[in-house]
């Protein structure tokens, strides 16, 4: 995916309504463009998802004018740290290690993580012990990813450049397992021919100190007055009913 080559001038100003929202000239929001239903390109090259929807409608509460850019995931940080993009709406959680980095806004979803397997494996436990000698996978450098490698020590973990092909893979049958955010399956599971294989097995996994404290929106650290002003239009959209007409298209219950 293409990455856009200038870096866009960042102007905060006081909202002339009053509202205290920022007002901004180009704000470039960097995104994955391959997490379906949250981030994802359409047959028209067109992002789509929770997470564009949401940027948006933040974007119209700072009055600013909004542009995207797909990143692969594991250059997302670095972007935005360059000064390549201006904040990541991207699903990502916030956890104390990103937290060394980057500064987060509140959350605008939670849900926990699960894993997928086949309805054949007959799969109940999810413990290490249960899935030792098992093949896990998962999308390289996120939470999840982490957590296997942490705690899935006798099992053979395998990354993935994407969520859409560690999924591919388990339909395929190339691995016993995926540790996913739950709800980033929902429509894979419920919706596709290929998700039909598959279900949730074991409890949720939730545990802050592994995966975080919900999705944030990354920005730089010194960049504290447009973090403010991002907290206020969350506040702001989830006030005026935004966020749940946004939640619903998506899901048919609360992931807040």
């Amino acid at each position: 995916m293409r990455m856009l080559a200038g870096v866009f001038a960042l102007f905060i100003l006081i909202g002339a309504d009053g509202r205290g929202f920022a007002q901004q000239s180009d704000l470039v929001i960097g995104t994955e463009g391959s997490y379906p239903p949250f981030n994802f390109t359409d047959a028209s090259g067109n992002l789509q998802g929770f997470d564009i929807d949401i940027a948006k409608a933040l974007c119209v509460k700072l009055q600013a004018n909004c542009r995207f850019v797909a990143q692969d995931w594991e250059g997302l940080i670095p972007a935005l740290l360059s000064k390549k993009i201006d904040a990541i709406v991207a699903s990502m959680s916030i956890t104390e290690e990103r937290m060394k980095v980057v500064a987060f806004t509140q959350r605008y979803y939670r849900t926990p993580a699960r894993f997928v397997a086949p309805k054949s494996s007959h799969i109940t436990d999810t413990s290490p012990d249960g899935l030792a000698g098992k093949s896990l996978g998962a999308q390289s450098s996120t939470i999840h990813a982490k957590y296997l490698e942490e705690h899935y020590q006798e099992s053979t973990i395998k990354l993935y450049g994407s969520h859409d092909t560690a999924m591919l893979d388990l339909a395929a049958g190339r691995i016993d397992a995926v540790l996913v955010q739950s709800t980033a399956v929902y429509d894979w599971l419920n919706k596709t021919p290929e998700g039909a294989c598959c279900e949730f097995v074991g409890e949720p996994l939730s545990d802050p100190a592994y995966f975080g404290l919900g999705a944030g929106i990354a920005v730089r650290k010194e960049d504290e007055a447009l973090r403010e002003q991002l907290n206020q239009a969350i506040d702001a959209i989830r006030a005026d009913g935004t966020y749940q007409q946004i939640n619903a298209k998506y899901f048919p219950f609360s992931i807040y």
